[in-house]
């Protein structure tokens, strides 16, 4: 059993603590190295990913589906990634998504904290 509490994904990120307090090249440095992570960590999943990959390809050749479900910025790129697959892969209703809030969370963010509250410090 996968204990949420344990995955770096779930924690806050020690380098982003103070984002509002550095200069315009020390954020962009720490995103840049933090960007950087994630092809190492695609990489070492890739066995797994390809096993995903596998699984949903078996799937929609028997007429299954793929059903993205998430929440805020989550539930906004599944939405995305469900929208490109019909030009990128000529899908049609075999990939749908399902977002919390609905149609009206997509455009606007229903999170409790929203960036504005932040964006005064930053400017």
């Amino acid at each position: 059993m996968v204990k949420l509490d344990q995955l770096g994904t779930e924690k806050r990120n020690e380098k982003t603590m103070h984002l509002d307090e550095l200069s315009i090249h020390e954020l962009l440095t720490i995103m840049n190295e933090e960007d950087l992570n994630v092809v190492n960590a695609v990489k070492e999943a890739l066995n797994d990913i390809e096993k995903a990959v596998s699984a949903v390809i078996d799937t929609l050749n028997q007429k299954g589906r793929l059903i993205y479900v998430g929440a805020g910025t989550s539930g906004r790129l599944g939405v995305l990634d469900a929208v490109e697959c019909v030009p990128t892969f000529s899908t049609t209703d075999e990939v749908i998504a399902i977002m919390a809030g609905g149609n009206e969370a997509f455009v606007r963010a229903k999170e409790e904290q929203r960036i504005a509250k932040y964006l005064p410090r930053m400017i």
